[in-house]
């Protein structure tokens, strides 16, 4: 039963290619995230010019299917966990601890959202919102074997309660995210979203955070560094000079309509001559 429903149900599907609602089988699930993670940017804009980001549909709907933005876990999981519930898939909301980067075994806040959808008694995650190691395809959440996505390959390990999302890369398979499928309600994603979007240690308040996938590739931006990774590929990766060339790649490479806001281009340049490690 979908907690709430689309009011834009039709145009968020032709935005993902189709004229028709698809059936809830696997193959439309693989062909929906691999599509929204193309289509709808990762973005975090609003939290850089501290603007407040609400995440109840309809805002999200507004700012992503009017306002030509993309958004973050919050908003875009979101989004697509209503998509694929009207759709008939048995999906629901989880969350899960950001540890990319860093020991998986860290206890990090509570902050990432995905969905658990189950096919056929078999169940899966599914994600559209996890920036520039977003998995393009969904994964069978009881086997720890290695799993191919248009991307790179995942795998999911147990441990004790929890699992482990890991990611094949450049040979290694490195932690993104631990997570568990404990019931979540809008107070606890209303909760994570308020730690991202506010707290002065929020990494979202102090960096910007760009990503966009295509055909064996991804683009990411993080501050000032842009960088195309194709796979098997070595990375290309450029440092943009100023505030006007952050806003003309955004709206080149990554389909945003950048809002206007009077802090914006002072905001880019400060994060431009930050000393970040690019991603």
């Amino acid at each position: 039963m979908t907690q709430s429903e689309l009011t834009n149900f039709d145009l968020y599907l032709k935005r993902l290619g189709y004229d028709a609602p698809p059936p809830p089988t696997l193959d439309t699930l693989r062909d929906l995230q691999s599509r929204h993670t193309a289509v709808f940017p990762f973005e975090n804009l609003s939290t850089i010019l501290r603007v407040p980001v609400p995440i109840d549909l309809p805002s999200v709907e507004h700012k992503v299917l009017h306002e030509g933005r993309g958004g973050y876990c919050y908003e875009l999981n979101n989004m697509f966990l209503v998509l694929l519930q009207q759709l008939g898939f048995e999906a629901r909301g989880i969350t899960g601890r950001v540890v990319m980067g860093g020991p998986e075994d860290a206890l990090t806040a509570r902050t990432h959202r995905l969905s658990l959808v189950t096919l056929d008694g078999v169940r899966y995650i599914s994600d559209v919102g996890f920036g520039g190691m977003v998995p393009t395809a969904p994964l069978r959440l009881d086997t720890e074997e290695e799993q191919p996505t248009g991307h790179e390959p995942y795998r999911i390990v147990r441990k004790d309660s929890s699992y482990v999302l890991r990611a094949k890369v450049a040979g290694e398979w490195r932690p993104m995210y631990v997570f568990d499928l404990q019931l979540q309600s809008d107070i606890d994603y209303q909760i994570g979203n308020w730690y991202v979007s506010t707290h002065p240690d929020s990494l979202f308040r102090g960096q910007l955070k760009v990503a966009r996938t295509g055909p064996r590739m991804r683009r990411t931006l993080n501050n000032g560094s842009y960088a195309i990774h194709r796979m098997g590929q070595e990375s290309e990766r450029r440092q943009l000079a100023d505030a006007d060339e952050v806003i003309e790649l955004l709206e080149r490479e990554f389909d945003i309509r950048v809002p206007q806001h009077p802090q914006l281009k002072q905001v880019l340049t400060q994060l431009i001559s930050s000393k970040e490690r690019p991603d």
